[in-house]
This record gives structure tokens, C-alpha cells and sequence, in this order.
């Protein structure tokens, strides 16, 4: 089982710090966090409530931390806040960024100006949007994520094997199709109103850190209202740092963490990379007498055949060569895994010798 890796013992992992967000940044050491996930005021621009047709009134954004005085001062908050996440990012760290169409082409601009390197913007298409009541616009159905590197050059984390397998093998792609944190899920007060008009479904987060950072790496959240990030992170085995300035808002996310249960096999957390994985020679196996000379090697239909030979090379009826390129050759094929073409008959059905590998791997570790 691996180690985890510590974090910088300056800093305050797995607290949520009450205070200006840019303050509380730029008070950290620098290059110090792994990932950074901003959920920062929309900047709405909301004016007078909103009902529906029965009359009722729509829950919806009215803080005051939401309310700026023009697109100017909207900015000026912006780039003071991005500058202080660039100053704590590791090289090699990455920021994630939400907003609406609201703040959403602001906030990406002055990434660039900053000389973040957006990598994805992600479409969170929500199944269950709130209607437009008003019948003027269209249904507002979905909101942005930016992804974005410190530079172009980072060495950034990305997980892809693991958003593979979250998406039933297939290449996780950049429009997330999610419902809005409803239900049990939804935090509430005493009296039954939401705790935080805009707390996120975990589901997202659970996507964000599992794709962008390893157990152990350090995820700041400036804008942590009651603590959807930290939940996460600490479920998947990575340390959070939250920065609130909304003491309501902060209790709920410390009474809210407290009650999960992290993961005591911290194997099950990890997302292993084929990239990261050692390099196995076809001809190990021969030598640790996995395979013999003379074994034969059928693909999964069994159409084609081959021996094993003591050098590690497989010879068919009319092609010799690596198990890769005897399995292109027999098949007409530009390019072929080898590894997963070529099978052994395991009581009378064909098992790829992949896993014969991944036996060797095993043994390495």
C-alpha cells in the first residue's frame, strides 16, 4: 500500500479559516496548494423579486455577497482574488472555476490576463433547471466550468483512466450531465430555507478531485459556504482548506465534515495510471515460466494463432515478431495491444495474457 504524500506542515490543512479570501491567500505559503476549486459570486445583477405563476416567491440569490456596484468593481474582485490563487498554485497545480453567463466570459478573461492556461470549459447541463418564469428567455439550463493550468507547460494532473471507468469505459467528455443538490442533500436551517442559496451537488466535486489531484494533495477552496469541496475531499482522501467569511455559513461546513467517515483502505482511493504503470517486457513472462516455449496464442475468436518462443518473440503461420506486431500483421492492421489480443485458454475459454502482467506488476510493488 502506498504512502501518502504530506502536505506543507505550515500549512492549515483540513480547517476552514474565517475571513477576506484574498487576505487569507496571500497569507499562505506560496506554491503550496494542488488544486484550487472556485465557486465565487455570480454577480447576478438581480433587481426586485422573482415569483412564479401561483405567486409564490422564487428562493433565490439576494445576499449582499453577491451585489457589486458595476462590472468594473465585479473585475477588480476577480483579478485580486485569481492573482492570490496563482500565488499559492503549485507549478503544477490546477484551477477550477464555475459561473454562470453572468460572470462566466468576465471570469475567463481575466484567466488569460493572468496567463492561466484554460485545458477545458465543462458544461454542467442541469436535468432539473429552475423555469423561467417570466416567459421572456430562454430556460437558463446549465452553468460553466473553467479548467485551467497554472501554464501551458504544468505537468498537470489529470486522471483519465479514472474518468474512463466513471463513465463506463467510455472517454469522460466535457458536457456533465447532472440535477441540481436537491432533496436530502440540500442543507437547511431551523426554519426549513436553504443554508446556502447556492451550494453545488456533490457528485460534481466527487468529479472535480477525482479527476485533478491523487490522496494526499491539498484542494483550497476560497469560497467555501458550507463546505461541499471539504466534504468531498476529505471522502476521497485528499486535505482541503476552506476560506469563509460567513460565520453561518462555516459552522455548517465544520458540522457537515465532521459526519464523514473517511476511507480506512486508502487503496480504494487511489486512481492508478497505464502511463505511470512499469513498463512489462512480453518476455518476463517467458523467463518467470508464466508462459513456455511453445504455449500457443489464440486471439478472443480464435481465428488466429501463435507460439511462444524462449525469446520472447511469437511466431504464426506466416509472421515472427513481438506479440505486437504479429498481431497487427495476422489481423491487416496498422497497429495492435498485443496484450489484450493474444489470450491462453484457462479452462477451455481465452483470457488475454494482460493479466499475466498485471500479475508481474503486482509482484513489483
Amino acid at each position: 500500500m502506498k504512502t501518502q504524500k504530506q502536505p506543507n506542515a505550515t500549512l492549515p490543512v483540513n480547517q476552514i479559516l474565517l475571513g477576506d479570501c484574498i487576505e487569507l491567500m496571500n497569507s499562505l505559503p506560496e506554491e503550496s496548494v494542488d488544486v484550487i476549486f472556485a465557486d465565487p459570486p455570480y454577480n447576478l445583477q438581480l433587481s426586485g423579486e422573482l415569483h412564479r405563476p401561483n405567486n409564490s416567491k422564487v428562493d433565490g440569490v439576494e445576499e449582499q455577497w453577491d451585489r457589486f456596484d458595476s462590472f468594473a468593481a465585479y473585475d477588480q474582485f476577480t483579478q485580486a482574488w485569481l492573482s492570490a490563487a496563482r500565488r499559492v498554485l503549485k507549478p503544477n497545480g490546477t484551477l477550477w472555476v464555475i459561473g454562470s453567463y453572468h460572470n462566466i466570459y468576465r471570469v475567463g478573461a481575466t484567466l488569460q490576463d493572468l496567463s492561466y492556461w484554460i485545458l477545458n470549459d465543462i458544461v454542467w447541463v442541469k436535468t432539473n433547471p429552475m423555469p423561467n418564469f417570466r416567459g421572456k428567455r430562454f430556460t437558463n439550463a446549465h452553468e460553466t466550468l473553467i479548467w485551467c493550468a497554472k501554464s501551458q507547460d504544468a505537468r498537470y494532473v489529470f486522471n483519465y483512466e479514472a474518468m474512463k471507468a466513471l463513465n463506463e469505459d467510455l472517454q469522460m467528455r466535457s458536457d456533465w450531465v447532472m440535477p441540481l443538490c436537491t432533496g436530502q442533500e440540500r442543507l437547511k436551517k431551523e426554519n426549513g430555507e436553504k443554508a446556502h442559496p447556492t451550494q453545488k451537488p456533490e457528485a460534481m466535486l466527487h468529479r472535480v478531485i477525482l479527476a485533478a489531484s491523487n490522496p494526499g494533495d491539498v484542494i483550497l477552496d476560497p469560497f467555501f459556504g458550507t463546505g461541499t469541496t471539504g466534504a468531498v475531499a476529505k471522502l476521497l482522501g485528499r486535505n482541503f482548506i476552506g476560506l469563509e467569511r460567513e460565520e453561518e455559513y462555516a459552522a455548517v461546513a465544520k458540522a457537515r465534515i465532521a459526519k464523514v467517515r473517511t476511507q480506512a483502505d486508502t487503496s480504494l482511493l487511489e486512481t492508478p495510471s497505464k502511463r505511470r504503470e512499469p513498463r512489462i517486457p512480453f518476455g518476463w513472462l517467458v523467463e518467470r515460466g508464466l508462459l513456455s516455449a511453445g504455449d500457443v496464442l489464440t486471439s478472443p475468436c480464435r481465428r488466429w494463432a501463435a507460439k511462444v518462443r524462449a525469446d520472447g518473440t511469437v511466431i504464426s503461420a506466416d509472421h515472427r515478431g513481438s506479440i505486437h506486431q504479429v498481431g497487427a500483421a495476422v489481423q491487416g492492421a496498422p497497429s495492435c495491444n498485443g496484450w489484450t489480443f493474444w489470450c491462453m485458454n484457462v479452462e477451455g475459454k481465452p483470457k488475454p495474457i494482460d493479466v499475466l502482467r498485471q500479475k508481474v506488476r503486482a509482484e513489483l510493488h
